[in-house]
């Protein structure tokens, strides 16, 4: 990629300036550790989906992209866009996934009757589903590079692409048939293009209108960030032209027209004819100022039925678990604690200083807003939520930061070169000695992913992913025993050859033998099954997700 022609202004000898070009041979160097760094990230997260059964949210997606595929229509999952599960329906065309069209039944149960009972291998379809974001995630990578280096030079862009490539959510997330790493990534392209629109804005500005509107096909929570994106269009155009008001307006409407019309491509790439039945799904009336709002979204009628059920969603009451605390409802400080427990130690200092050096460093600070601003909207946004499930609704903060992370490098400072590969290799060391369970990922701060389980739940630990690796275990070191299971996810553990009864469907005393329960179920029992974790002793864990108790 080439570099900007107007970046950030070039600092005096003393005040420091971003490295030189490599000449010659030495002008190899930086691409090939591009290469090496995506390489090794690419071997982790295929690794993962190749070892990990289907996640709670997977199936569901991949049901809605077949139906995509072989209906033509938006039909199943209609609370996201249809954006991110075109992405994966290219997967699952290559897969060859058999259909049944006669069934008629929930997302859920469509999830699982194509994976288990249409004729599918289901471990065959994850893979290819995955494929398509894990490609993405991949490309996500030259941005944030591209990114750091039009900011500050190469150098910086490779410790900044270094702290993205080793990231355990984006690893995480990134190999998952899901959506936030997609609409993450395409969020942070446009607000990369809209840097360089400083000094291209006609070429650049509808390019980052388009990956807007791929981030708002892809998933509505993106919607904050419209205002600030247009914001940032305007600012782009005052740059070259501060006295130009209509051309600022022009590129604020330009940014944001072509982002609406990339989300009504969307559904129309699915169903030309724009079909959509609201009385196949229960969709909430909303009603006051949010009711207003989705009935004024310039987007077809099936997106604003799904951003009424997004709100319905969000009027439920959510169990949630922190720090070994269970809770119903939502606690505004969630997010950043989550955090605190699941990034690198060495990135959460980068990050800070990265976000410092934007905001104190003269040259860099025009940068700031492009980088930080984003960020701290969905931030807030994300916390404002009803559902404490995971850091996956942050997954945008770990691409963010790193691009400003990088920005260190920039400083000339004898200890900063020295410091950021000290950190940079720390992250390494951690993201390394979890492999291959990036999902339960905690740093070293609280005990690692042994741990995690302890302290967060749901996607942040437990999300149904080791249903295949408990198969194994039970079979190589429990063959004959009586198992009794209580299994949070989407799997189907008879389509594994697990053979169990529900504990909590038979009185207590009669359960007797191997007692297995999710990790994410053990974090909010109640009841009987309280009861039964209370005198059962754990003997063995799988994949820092699934505790074995004997009984």
């Amino acid at each position: 990629m080439a570099r900007a022609a107007h970046p950030v202004p070039a600092p005096t000898p003393d005040a420091g300036t971003a490295p030189a070009r490599p000449r010659g041979r030495r002008r190899l160097l930086v691409p090939l550790l591009v290469a090496v760094l995506l390489a090794q990230m690419a071997v982790a997260m295929v690794t993962t989906a190749v070892r990990q059964t289907p996640t709670i949210d997977e199936p569901v997606y991949v049901a809605a992209a077949a139906g995509y595929l072989h209906e033509h229509r938006v039909r199943l999952n209609p609370e996201h866009p249809p954006l991110g599960k075109l992405v994966v329906a290219a997967g699952v065309a290559v897969a060859g996934a058999h259909v049944d069209p006669s069934f008629t039944g929930t997302q859920e149960a469509a999830g699982r009757h194509l994976l288990y009972r249409s004729g599918n291998d289901p471990w065959r379809l994850m893979l290819w589903a995955r494929l398509p974001v894990i490609a993405l995630t991949l490309l996500f990578g030259l941005v944030v590079f591209a990114f750091t280096r039009d900011l500050a030079g190469p150098v910086p862009a490779l410790a900044a692409l270094a702290l993205y490539a080793l990231s355990p959510d984006v690893v995480a997330h990134g190999s998952l048939a899901t959506l936030d790493v997609p609409a993450a990534g395409f969020l942070l392209t446009s607000v990369w293009l809209l840097w360089r629109a400083r000094d291209r804005a006609r070429r650049c500005l509808p390019l980052a209108g388009a990956a807007l509107g791929a981030a708002l096909a892809t998933k509505m929570s993106t919607l904050p960030v419209v205002p600030v994106a247009a914001a940032l269009a305007a600012l782009s155009v005052c740059a070259r032209r501060p006295r130009d008001v209509r051309r600022a307006l022009l590129a604020a409407g330009v940014v944001t027209a072509v982002a609406v019309a990339v989300v009504w491509a969307a559904y129309l790439a699915v169903d030309p004819r724009l079909r959509w039945d609201p009385g196949a799904t229960h969709v909430p009336v909303v009603h006051g100022l949010r009711g207003h709002l989705v009935r004024l979204l310039p987007f077809p009628e099936a997106y604003r039925d799904g951003m009424r059920i997004q709100f319905g969603m969000e009027n439920r009451s959510w169990a949630g678990f922190l720090f070994g605390h269970r809770y119903t409802g939502a606690r505004w400080y969630y997010l950043p604690a989550a955090l605190l427990v699941k990034t690198p130690l060495g990135a959460l200092v980068l990050w800070t200083a990265g976000a410092l050096v934007l905001v104190v460093v003269r040259r860099l600070r025009p940068a700031a807003p492009y980088v930080l601003v984003p960020a701290a909207v969905l931030l807030v946004a994300a916390m404002a939520g009803s559902r404490d499930l995971g850091t996956r609704y942050a997954v945008f903060l770990p691409m963010s930061l790193a691009v400003a992370a990088g920005c260190v490098l920039a400083v000339r400072l004898r200890w900063a070169p020295v410091a950021v590969a000290a950190l940079v290799a720390f992250v390494a060391v951690s993201s390394l000695r979890t492999f291959p369970y990036y999902l339960p990922y905690s740093n070293e701060a609280f005990g690692g992913p042994a741990r995690t389980h302890l302290r967060l739940h749901d996607s942040n630990v437990d999300w149904g992913q080791d249903l295949g690796r408990l198969a194994d275990r039970l079979h190589d070191r429990y063959a004959g025993e009586r198992v009794w299971l209580v299994y949070k996810g989407s799997g189907v553990p008879a389509a594994y050859g697990i053979e169990a009864r529900d504990p909590r469907r038979v009185p207590p005393a009669e359960v007797h033998g191997l007692l297995v329960v999710s990790d994410s179920a053990v974090a909010v029992a109640k009841g009987p099954l309280a009861v039964l974790l209370r005198t059962g002793r754990p003997v063995d864990e799988v994949g820092h997700s699934i505790t074995l108790y004997r009984r």
